[in-house]
């Protein structure tokens, strides 16, 4: 079986941090209980990131647990690129346009 390594883009601390920051806003700790699941969904992507729903050009998307994200990445060999964590009320094709 292969082992994956996860990468992270740049601006993805940008995704993270907002939706913390949010989550800690509405109830104090919440933000934390976000940050668990969403460790918890890269794990999850880590074990087995084929099986995820593949979107298109090789992007697919794991969903977060109890909260309404979903975690945006490629394969490539056996790096696992994570591209965005997003809302999924918001428009996947965002984390692209701000790529350029």
């Amino acid at each position: 079986m292969t082992e994956y390594r996860l990468v992270a883009e740049p601006e993805l601390d940008l995704d993270i941090a907002a939706a913390f920051d949010w989550y800690e806003e509405e109830h104090a700790g919440l933000g934390y209980e976000f940050l668990g699941e969403l460790r918890a969904t890269y794990n999850r992507i880590a074990d087995g990131p084929l099986k995820y729903q593949h979107l298109r050009s090789g992007i697919r998307r794991a969903l977060v647990r109890r909260f309404p994200y979903g975690v945006y990445f490629a394969v490539e060999d056996d790096v696992i690129v994570v591209l965005a964590v997003l809302h999924v009320s918001r428009d996947p094709a965002e984390w692209q346009r701000r790529r350029g």
